[in-house]
């Protein structure tokens, strides 16, 4: 066999400069679309937008769907060329108070479909609306959605007129909840977990998946004891606002005798069912026109976060009197959620400021790191001995978000936001007999001193336990405390309160955690009658930042998708769901004040 003369080219020699290549010119490319973009943004942001031109007889038409936060938000992810826009509850109310007063707007027709949000927030949204309806102008609720949600409906209910579709399904049922255990799957991956709670913390039950199948007794009395409080609440709206008893309500959902649209308007819930072109005749009879062309719609969107920013800038070149700090997500001392790093600065940074005269701190937060917790209160503390600090509660400011709380003048909660929560745990993984019966690894240590190696590969000796155990004690006395001074009680009365129980706010109100009932507006007021100031100028933290983004995402969007969007996700639901578990797991790090379950409500 005669061997080739040829010369041979290795696979590597091909293969890898072109690799290297690709990435070179990918990454190029990159570069270029956003030095592109860049310039496309920077050239409009000369230009601004257009100011809003509203004709006579235009109705406002919102989108409910989706996710509603404290703070309005715009994001392009550059792994997919997506972008997900979100809509601020202060955006919300503000365009409709600003709508109230607008001569050019005639009425309002809400689409309301997949609504993702708390309860407390969906109560000041109808708070909102009935107090826009006090206009004499009218308010149309359309349910579109395939499925009409209880929270969904909750929300329409408080327009005078709801409609909705004839095939969309709709189920009145109550309010339950489910949860999910672990210890069963920990068990047979041999992997177990010290829990370490606060001396009568039987209340916190954040732990119990980790060492328990099922709720304890104490769990299941919260759990059960707040979601009929929250429907009791939810029951009481409706039947006000629909002319209906609280019994019937009850009486129809243990009946389940509504499936469908048409069934609740049988019952009075809904004022009847139709297309969306039968809408369109309906909204023509509103404002007396005849044909659909003549219908004036203006982006509900488009117009409360237009209002809010242009009133923002006014207010940021003057001298704001109250400021607002918004605060949402779990506490930590850095990250993307409620960080004592950014906190911390906004509150520095309005009492240092001359001309805010009180505060009014934004709180919806399940809890998080004990550290970050403490670090805020601080901040809160000092401001309040100089400024006085109002507190208003969202959909949840409980355990951490409690605690940052607790050194406040006042507290607001709206009568379903989830509170309290006073308590402390830490959790203590044992890896060592998970890695060892399942993939053969062993470890061993040499050390200087006794507890030279604290590893997750070896369980605890009951002197470190021990210690570990007195350490999560005094931060729970430490918290007992906090709440005592702020609340003007002793630390045994707090006790009686706290054991990381959950309370709705109407119950914290009958307690004596919270001092009042009722949203964002409320605490405004309250601050600006207290501060003794006849012409308030609000300022929101943080600050609304020039946003010519946005503004182009605006100009290149269809004016059909007149909605409010909410950050979206191309996975399942569910799967992102199981997903925020295991980030909000792996976030945990040193002692929790940490709402003590994940309740979702529909």
């Amino acid at each position: 066999m005669t061997e080739s003369t040829e010369s041979k080219v290795s696979f590597g020699k091909v293969f890898w400069p072109s690799l290297v290549a690709i990435m070179i010119a990918s990454i190029a490319g990159l570069v270029f679309f956003f030095l592109i973009l860049g310039g496309i943004i920077g050239a409009f942001s000369d230009f601004g937008p257009e100011p809003l031109a509203l004709k006579e007889k235009t109705i406002l038409h919102m989108q409910l769907k989706g996710s509603i936060l404290e703070k309005a938000d715009t994001e392009l992810d550059p792994t997919t060329f997506t972008i997900s826009k979100s809509i601020g509850l202060p955006d919300i109310l503000y365009g409709l108070s600003k709508a109230k007063e607008d001569k050019m707007i005639k009425g309002l027709f809400i689409d309301v479909s997949d609504v993702d949000c708390g309860m407390a927030t969906a109560r000041e949204i109808r708070n909102a609306l009935k107090d826009f309806q006090k206009s004499g102008k009218f308010v149309v609720a359309y349910n579109s959605g395939e499925y009409i949600s209880q929270k969904a409906y909750y929300i329409s209910s408080a327009a005078k007129e709801a409609f909705g579709f004839p095939t969309s399904a709709f189920q009145l049922t109550g309010l339950g909840g489910e949860m999910m255990y672990y210890k069963g799957m920990l068990d047979k991956l041999d992997l177990e977990v010290e829990i370490i709670r606060g001396k009568n913390n039987d209340f916190k039950s954040a732990v119990e998946p980790f060492f328990r199948t099922n709720m304890s007794d104490s769990s299941r009395v919260q759990v059960q004891h707040y979601i009929t409080s929250i429907w009791e609440d939810m029951c009481n709206d409706i039947a006000l606002d629909r002319n209906i008893k609280t019994e019937e309500l009850n009486l129809i959902a243990d009946e389940l005798k509504i499936t469908r649209a048409e069934d609740a308007v049988s019952f009075g819930l809904l004022d009847g069912v139709k297309y969306r072109d039968e809408m369109m005749e309906y909204l023509m009879k509103k404002v007396s026109e005849k044909s659909e062309d003549k219908l004036e719609f203006q982006n509900f969107e488009k117009y409360a976060k237009r209002t809010f920013s242009d009133e923002q800038d006014i207010v940021k070149n003057q001298d704001p009197s109250i400021a607002v700090i918004l605060a949402e997500g779990e506490v930590s001392t850095d990250g993307d959620g409620l960080s004592s790093f950014e906190i911390c600065k906004l509150f520095k940074k309005v009492r240092n400021e001359k001309s805010i005269k009180t505060v009014v701190f934004r709180i919806n937060s399940p809890g998080g790191s004990a550290l970050a917790s403490e670090e805020i209160w601080r901040e809160v503390a000092l401001t309040n001995k100089v400024k006085k600090v109002i507190v208003s509660m969202g959909d949840v400011a409980a355990s951490g978000g409690y605690y940052i709380a607790s050194p406040a003048y006042k507290i607001f909660a709206e009568s379903t936001t989830i509170t309290g929560s006073i308590g402390v745990f830490g959790m203590i993984p044992y890896t060592g007999k998970m890695l060892q019966n399942k993939l053969g690894i062993t470890f061993d240590q040499v050390s200087t001193n006794k507890h030279s190696v604290i590893s997750t590969n070896r369980k605890l000796s009951p002197e470190e336990l021990a210690i570990t155990q007195a350490e999560v004690d005094q931060i729970y006395d430490q918290f007992l405390k906090r709440v005592a001074d702020g609340r003007k009680m002793t630390k045994d009365e707090v006790n009686v309160r706290a054991r990381g129980r959950v309370w709705t706010g109407r119950d914290a109100l009958r307690i004596g955690l919270v001092d009042q009932l009722g949203g964002l507006p409320d605490a405004i007021a309250f601050a600006t009658n207290n501060a003794k100031l006849k012409n308030p100028k609000v300022i929101y933290y943080p600050l609304k930042e020039d946003d010519s983004f946005s503004q182009l995402i605006e100009l290149i969007e269809e004016e059909t998708e007149n909605d409010v969007r909410i950050k979206s996700n191309t996975l399942p639901k569910e799967f992102m769901e199981y997903y925020e578990k295991l980030k909000k797991i792996e976030g945990m790090s040193g002692i929790q004040m940490r709402l003590p379950y994940d309740l979702t409500i529909k």
